[in-house]
């Protein structure tokens, strides 16, 4: 028996959202420092991977907005995910006979989800400031380029620890984003309270 966990939309959403964000973590990381210039290569050059960036950045900012009109039903608080996240140490440790059950998405996702919100906003608003630096006010840009790499470094901090999550410390999670859909027993173990909805 099969069950799905996520639909067509939902993975063409959520690659269309993880490649960008790729192509732009390369392509900044390219711009941020003389020492990761090499990485522009991948990208076409410097000129191309400057020119592409902001439109990469509007590319991801369009679909983290489709996640965020698909799923902030599934992201809102529950009583749940404070019992969950009280017990982050367990899951952490691969404890799941300690973690309370979770929705369809845990309380750890949900963060990940909203940190990736807010860290969209600030790259956008400083992003938009460093690509016509003309039109904003005088001494905005160098705040705005403050602002663009730190919002940078947290989504890259919390887009490593998405992507060990999915590939290495929970089992299933990246096939399940591939393919769609998930067994019973795995639903069960890691979202029970969404398994037990359906």
């Amino acid at each position: 028996m099969r069950i799905v966990r996520y639909t067509l939309t939902e993975r063409v959403m959520h690659w269309l959202a993880g490649l960008a964000y790729v192509y732009l973590l390369i392509g900044g990381l390219a711009l941020y420092a003389p020492q990761l210039y090499w990485l522009a290569y991948l990208l076409g050059g410097g000129p191309a991977a400057r020119f592409w960036h902001p439109w990469a950045g509007l590319l991801f900012t369009a679909a983290m907005l489709w996640m965020h009109a698909s799923w902030r039903a599934d992201m809102r608080l529950t009583a749940a995910d404070r019992l969950w996240s009280k017990a982050l140490r367990s899951y952490i440790e691969n404890r799941d006979e300690e973690v309370p059950p979770s929705g369809r998405f845990n309380a750890g996702q949900k963060q990940f989800y909203y940190v990736m919100a807010v860290g969209t906003l600030l790259l956008l608003v400083s992003g938009l400031v460093m690509w016509f630096p003309e039109r904003a006010p005088h001494g905005l840009l160098p705040a705005a380029v403050i602002l663009h790499e730190a919002a940078a470094l947290v989504t890259i901090g919390a887009f490593i620890i998405h992507v060990y999550m999915g590939l290495f410390l929970v089992p299933g999670s990246f096939t399940a984003i591939v393919r769609g859909w998930v067994s019973p027993q795995w639903a069960k173990a890691h979202h029970r309270l969404w398994f037990e909805r359906r």
